[in-house]
């Protein structure tokens, strides 16, 4: 089921939680929307549900326009942050609430429910309380009751902010491996920018109730749109400094950076971004490729080794710091805080606004 959102705008008193929003979800697509808190993100996912009623803009699913039908009636499945799992009632009961109320019955139920629990690795529970399950299978009863009407559309809002990081983790990739077997439509909603990097197959970034960029993980995170992108999805490196009439120069305090191959104007303001994981050491880099990339010397503040990649606070002159990443450095290769070294980049991933 595609879904089309058009030109939807809801407020709450003076204030435009989503302002003209136009978005356009493919059948089966994990689509998520990101943003920072009070951005607009779950506001427009009730709108979608039918929780809200928008002032102005049309939703359709597929050829059918919803905006003014019924959340029952729009076919859709709901996971909520909280899992709104009812206590009173077993895993089975939870699970079966929906088909019950649509007046389903009991030999059509049964089946429908054991399949459901047994996607999400439930079977053998159907009698536990909710005060007898964890976290993690608590928000496991909450999808399988989504999914068990077998909805046309799952929307779901940050699912996984109450569950501890590495629950988080493990929950996120059965949520990806369930939505790719069903091939369900789905929108999800987080604030967590490694989560939606690492399920989706397109982002929404908001702002302010604004959609600053659509694209897929890797483009929003490469080729970020503006500053609000750049800063919110990852770390970077931000530096303001003035063009210098040579082409791709650009001083920053005392220091010069090179950025793409433009001539900036002598005085000309610049501001551009670098990855951290853009600034190599010379042993990372073939003799080969090293021609065009650009040198800098630098003084290491800072070093916090975390296994996998090891981060450094760079002091790359008297008022200017950066910060880098390097993966899968040895021990024996790490780098001390106070010593120098040199770093390089491609001019060609740097960011220019």
């Amino acid at each position: 089921m595609s879904i089309r959102i058009s030109k939807v705008t809801k407020r709450f008193g003076h204030i435009e939680a989503v302002k003209d929003v136009s978005l356009e979800i493919k059948t089966g697509e994990f689509f998520t929307l990101l943003g920072p808190s009070g951005c607009g993100k779950t506001t427009l996912l009730r709108s979608i549900a039918g929780f809200n009623q928008p002032e102005a803009g049309e939703i359709y699913f597929g050829d059918k326009r919803v905006d003014k039908i019924s959340a029952h009636k729009r076919g859709i499945g709901m996971v909520f942050q909280n899992y709104a799992v009812f206590p009173h009632l077993t895993v089975y009961d939870n699970v079966a609430y929906g088909l019950k109320a649509r007046k389903m019955q009991t030999d059509e139920i049964k089946p429908r429910v054991e399949k459901a629990l047994q996607m999400v690795r439930l079977g053998g529970l159907e009698n536990r309380l909710p005060n007898q399950l964890s976290g993690g299978q608590l928000q496991r009863v909450a999808i399988a009751r989504a999914l068990v009407i077998e909805p046309q559309v799952l929307l779901m809002d940050e699912p996984l902010s109450n569950l501890d990081a590495k629950l988080r983790v493990e929950m996120r990739g059965e949520i990806r491996e369930l939505q790719r077997q069903m091939k369900i439509t789905t929108i999800y909603v987080t604030h967590d920018q490694e989560e939606a990097l690492s399920i989706s197959d397109r982002i929404a970034v908001m702002n302010y109730g604004v959609v600053e960029q659509v694209g897929r993980p890797w483009e929003v995170y490469s080729t970020p749109v503006n500053r609000f992108v750049a800063g919110f999805i990852g770390t970077t490196n931000f530096f303001e400094g003035e063009g210098t009439g040579q082409e791709g120069l650009v001083r920053v305090g005392e220091v010069l950076l090179k950025v793409p191959r433009v001539i900036r104007p002598a005085g000309e303001k610049v501001f551009f971004a670098i990855r951290p994981e853009a600034f190599k050491v010379p042993e990372q880099i073939p003799d080969e490729e090293r021609a065009d990339l650009f040198r800098l010397q630098a003084k290491v503040a800072k070093v916090e080794y975390l296994g996998y990649m090891t981060k450094y606070d760079l002091e790359l002159g008297k008022s200017l710091n950066a910060k880098m990443v390097s993966y899968d450095v040895l021990p024996e290769n790490l780098r001390r805080e106070g010593e120098s070294l040199e770093v390089l980049y491609d001019p060609q991933r740097v960011l220019v606004y």
